[in-house]
């Protein structure tokens, strides 16, 4: 990887960000994509202000829709010349009881968090021959997507998704020389975890501190992670140190579960 540019979804905040922040600092040139073009063009500018004016690009897609993934990833590697990591990082975490768990929920998670991983894997790995490299792609999946938990099935169910389509593409991909790998975090301090304590919380007629701290029980390390602890990971996932892992996903969350 001479020149290491590596695509983000879902950079503008949280997780998201602190990839881009990683991988900036890694040596890697970003492509930052984002719902909101102002929340990742203000994280491409404070890249651009500490590792040079040309770290980072900004891009505005909505990873649900194929074509929109399909330009950004194709504007990205134009800019830079190249493309060796995608990390699909964008999801959306609703938190509903199983019996208020509506059509729409359903179609709108699946549609982001599924779909747009399968936008991803496809963008990557055309851009990858056409440059006729290997690369590496880097999935989110979740703690949720490994242990089920209440009040998440369609979130939940995205993300045990996302862990079988990391399986099966790691094997398709493979005999391109590309890795599929995936990471999935427990309780990170992010925005969309404060949403989804608060969710929890409501439901139970309880507060948000309330709603935090029965996700944050039987953390073995004693503590909430930060979005740092699993952009550590993901550094790892698109560093050469991980070029004989594929199909597998790291859990990051503190020892919550264990496999």
């Amino acid at each position: 990887m001479s020149n290491k540019v590596a695509i983000i979804t879902g950079a503008g905040q949280g997780i998201g960000k602190a990839i881009a922040q990683r991988l900036a600092k890694d040596g890697f040139k970003t492509g930052l994509i984002g719902r909101h073009l102002e929340k990742v063009e203000a994280v491409a500018k404070e890249l651009n202000e500490e590792y040079g004016s040309d770290t980072a690009i900004a891009k505005k897609a909505d990873v649900s829709k194929r074509d929109e993934v399909f330009a950004a990833f194709q504007e990205i590697s134009d800019n830079f010349g190249d493309l060796n990591v995608v990390v699909n990082n964008a999801g959306v975490a609703p938190t509903t009881p199983i019996m208020e768990v509506t059509e729409d929920d359903m179609e709108w998670t699946w549609k982001i968090n599924v779909d747009g991983v399968v936008w991803g894997i496809q963008a990557a790995a055309t851009i990858f021959k056409k440059f006729n490299h290997a690369g590496k792609i880097i999935n989110a999946t979740s703690q949720a997507g490994v242990q089920g938990n209440p009040d998440l099935t369609a979130y939940g169910s995205t993300k045990f998704a996302i862990r079988g389509i990391t399986q099966t593409t790691a094997k398709e991909l493979a005999k391109f020389g590309i890795t599929v790998n995936a990471y999935a975090p427990g309780i990170v301090k992010t925005p969309m975890m404060e949403d989804i304590a608060h969710e929890v919380g409501k439901n139970a007629g309880k507060d948000d501190d309330w709603g935090m701290n029965q996700f944050a029980k039987g953390i073995a390390l004693g503590r909430i992670s930060e979005p740092e602890d699993v952009a550590n990971a993901v550094g790892f996932l698109a560093s050469s140190d991980s070029n004989y892992v594929t199909g597998q996903t790291i859990v990051v969350d503190g020892g919550m579960v264990f496999n």
